[in-house]
């Protein structure tokens, strides 16, 4: 049996790239041969096809390309991949023309959750905006927050538009409670954050922030200046993996304020008024040998120095082996 991998090949800033995926892959596959009661009769292996464009990003055009080459070359039995929404969607319309399942840890926006018709065979192994939408829904009748919520996101409408993405979640679920008007505005090239810290006086005390920690960061230091960080305002920071947690030297964690100027002190005071929603990681027992494994499968095969973490941060020394 045939395993089809489309995925990045190269391009670390993705949690499913290749030499963080690929271990695990490695892993799986060994599992399985050894036990003979799994798969009777049956070698599990896989190919591999690379889901980047030549700038090194996902591409909605090399990996559909990449799947249907795959499909004639080695007629696999399922697909892993994409993650990214824009790759992972034409694909996973091709893999349920051919009756093929398709897994990923990606494919997180609203869309995917329609089993109805093209992405019935698509699971996803991940974190879903649908979820974290829900969650939202969770927390507003839990404080019975019951009249506006204000969602500020990035959206530079190129590569995989992350942000937009997650901020699509909460915009279709929050409005399943009766009564609440969900708001949105977009920050802007150059920086709006006069602009929109108006916005959020205006129209709403309840904020969810989709964007990089940087900007996170400026903007709460523009909300403290404005006396909105006091209590009358909370803001909720979308951060899935966890990257405004992690710190330069693992395994120090991250301070998400700090960044070692003269504002620190006063970021710190501000985001006292923020809550960061991240994915939690596993803490059953078999999750920390389980990373050491992944660890010696990406240095030994990988040359990928991978470190602790949701998306297995590290460095790559060269080409994948």
């Amino acid at each position: 049996l045939t395993l089809a991998v489309v995925l990045p090949q190269h391009n670390l800033t993705y949690p499913w790239a290749w030499p963080r995926v690929g271990p695990a892959v490695r892993l799986a596959a060994a599992a399985v041969n050894s036990r003979r009661d799994l798969l009777p009769g049956f070698t599990l292996g896989w190919v591999f096809g690379d889901s980047e464009d030549r700038h090194g990003v996902c591409s909605e055009m090399a990996a559909p390309l990449v799947a249907v080459d795959l499909r004639l070359a080695h007629h696999p039995a399922a697909f892993l991949g994409p993650g990214c929404v824009y790759s992972a969607a034409p694909v996973a319309r091709f893999t349920s023309h051919w009756q093929l399942p398709l897994v990923t840890a990606g494919a997180e926006a609203h869309g995917f959750d329609d089993k109805s018709e093209e992405f019935g065979l698509t699971t996803r192994a991940g974190p879903s905006h649908r979820k974290l939408g829900e969650l939202g829904v969770q927390l507003h009748r839990r404080f019975n927050w019951t009249r506006r919520a204000l969602l500020v996101y990035w959206d530079e409408r190129v590569d995989d538009r992350p942000y937009y993405f997650a901020a699509e979640g909460l915009y279709v679920q929050l409005p399943t409670l009766r009564n609440l008007t969900v708001m949105d505005v977009v920050f802007r090239d150059g920086g709006n954050f006069s602009f929109i810290i108006q916005e959020i006086k205006a129209k709403g005390r309840i904020v969810y922030v989709c964007c990089a920690p940087d900007t996170l960061r400026e903007l709460m230091l523009q909300a403290e200046s404005e006396g909105l960080t006091g209590g009358d305002f909370a803001f909720f920071y979308i951060d899935t993996f966890g990257l405004s947690l992690q710190g330069q030297r693992f395994p120090e964690p991250r301070r998400p304020w700090h960044r070692g100027d003269s504002n620190d002190a006063r970021a710190r005071r501000a985001f006292q008024a923020v809550t960061i929603i991240t994915y939690k990681e596993p803490e059953n027992p078999e999750y920390r040998p389980f990373l050491e494994r992944l660890r010696e499968e990406a240095r030994d095969h990988f040359n990928f120095s991978m470190k602790d973490g949701l998306v297995g941060h590290g460095e790559c020394w060269g080409a994948p082996g």
